[in-house]
């Protein structure tokens, strides 16, 4: 395997963060911070799943002024019962 391929997805359901978070890299392209690097993937266990989403740095304006989000982006819901996915858009 090329060092740059992605692990397989695994076959079953996901009984760890680690296979959520190879779900996802599996079926969605990488996020992108905005100077091009690949943003940070968080994984947070509940009760019926995992759920995965990009972490970015906060923003702040010319003066260093603390600024808020922009509005848009998505989470991704694994649960732990199947490989299927969820897409959860936030709207700010």
């Amino acid at each position: 395997m090329a060092p740059d391929t992605p692990a397989p997805a695994p076959q079953g359901p996901p009984t760890t963060p680690d296979q959520a978070l190879e779900i996802v890299r599996s079926r969605y392209a990488q996020p992108k911070l905005p100077d091009g690097m690949p943003a940070e993937l968080q994984v947070h266990e509940f009760d019926i799943g995992y759920l995965v989403y990009a972490v970015y740095p906060p923003r702040t304006d010319a003066a260093g002024r603390p600024q808020p989000a922009p509005p848009g982006g998505a989470k991704i819901v694994v649960p732990k019962q199947t490989c299927k996915t969820v897409t959860v858009r936030c709207s700010g």
